[in-house]
């Protein structure tokens, strides 16, 4: 491979489920979910232009607290509600912001972030147990295209979680 050639393709419909084998490769066989949790954040990093954050929230005593991630330091608890991780775990549902400063309730960790992509993880009770937060410093960074293909990911990163 050239070294000008990009390590991952830039289309969607071919990068997700790239990451997708990769992170099931990574992970395979490692009983270590904070490792397992610390690598999908490092390969997210390397495989997703234009992010400044992306990482993991654990619901812990009913909130999300800091888990591993890729970025600049972030705020360690979050109620639920609360921000768009918050809304993303209140609402079980993906949240997806163009941008961060016309949602209610944003909290800036790095006031870089412009645009924000959430997805919550169950557990094996079916409850809420972690979020997948990206940012980027970019308005309109992320399309339902990245949403559905992250997508593609939670199934592996839930049985992350133990």
């Amino acid at each position: 491979m050239d070294a000008s050639e990009p390590l991952f393709p830039a289309e969607p419909a071919q990068l997700y489920p790239m990451l997708c084998r990769q992170l099931a490769a990574l992970t395979e066989g490692v009983p270590h979910p904070v490792a397992n949790l610390a690598n999908a954040s490092a390969l997210l990093w390397q495989a997703l232009p234009d992010i400044n954050w992306v990482g993991f929230y654990l619901m812990t005593g009913g909130r999300l607290v800091l888990g591993p991630f890729q970025g600049k330091p972030a705020c360690v608890e979050i109620p639920v509600g609360r921000g768009v991780c918050g809304a993303a775990v209140a609402e079980d549902a993906v949240q997806l912001v163009p941008d961060v400063h016309a949602f209610a309730g944003h909290i800036a960790c790095d006031a870089a972030s412009r645009s924000e992509l959430v997805l919550p993880l169950h557990g094996p009770d079916g409850r809420v147990a972690a979020v997948l937060d990206i940012d980027s410093p970019t308005p309109g960074r992320f399309t339902e295209a990245d949403a559905k293909g992250l997508g593609l990911l939670v199934p592996v990163l839930e049985g992350l979680l133990g």
